[in-house]
């Protein structure tokens, strides 16, 4: 059956893999980010393989911006089936490097924005009495590591909210956490600090494809009514 599908963060990595796949199976995907440019691409890619993509340009942490976007794709469609709620930023740092900015940066796109995502797509699942939220979190939501306390903070948060999440609402409105580890992307270009970004490069050495990823979520997505994936932990096999 196919369903309309909300992506944040769709423009790279993990968003945009999500989309192909999706496309593929024959799903409608909406696709939002920052580079409409990349998104743009990305929905050319799809429609050229018989699917359906629409863009939009969207900043995760205007909160209108958010629930513009959910409330136009249910205006065209009727409806909205699904939001994965994808877009994150990783600028890894000691904490005694005092990046605030960065530390803000983190807090707004990862906890923020994924609380918008919830806002804008909630009241649709209500108001139909059904639904799907994804999280992509990370395994940074069980294990801190040095230079990602404040990262690691972000995405226990994104746990802790789609669980709590999980937890509050009727159980015909499914909640899944998907957390990855270390996968082929763009996340560690936003690391400034030279000692995390070095660091980064060495950890990086073993990591999956983004469409390991996405079929996470087609799985969870797949599943029959009644059936709820509430967790997928996802990471290279050398990743301990």
């Amino acid at each position: 059956m196919s369903k309309v599908v909300l992506i944040t963060g769709a423009s790279s990595g993990i968003g945009e893999a999500t989309a192909r796949r999706l496309g593929a199976e024959g799903h409608v995907v909406v696709l939002g980010a920052r580079r409409e440019d990349r998104l743009a691409a990305t929905a050319k890619a799809i429609e050229a393989d018989g699917g359906t993509a629409e863009v939009r340009r969207l900043d995760v942490t205007d909160r209108r911006d958010v629930a513009a976007f959910a409330d136009e794709a249910a205006e065209r469609h009727g409806r909205i089936d699904v939001i994965v709620n994808n877009a994150g930023v990783m600028p890894l740092s000691r904490l005694e490097a005092l990046l605030v900015d960065e530390w803000d940066r983190m807090i707004d796109v990862n906890v923020r924005g994924l609380l918008h995502g919830i806002a804008a797509a909630l009241p649709h699942f209500q108001r139909q009495g059904s639904g799907h939220f994804v999280t992509v979190a990370s395994t940074g939501a069980h294990q801190v590591v040095p230079t990602g306390a404040v990262y690691c903070a972000t995405k226990y948060a994104a746990w802790a909210i789609t669980e709590g999440l999980r937890l509050e609402l009727d159980p015909a409105i499914r909640v899944t956490t998907v957390s990855p580890g270390v996968v082929e992307s763009e996340l560690a270009d936003s690391i400034t600090d030279p000692g995390a970004r070095e660091k980064m490069r060495t950890y990086r050495a073993n990591s999956i494809s983004p469409d390991s990823i996405a079929a996470a979520i087609s799985y969870a997505m797949g599943q029959p009514p009644g059936v709820d994936v509430n967790e997928l932990i996802i990471r290279p096999a050398p990743q301990r």
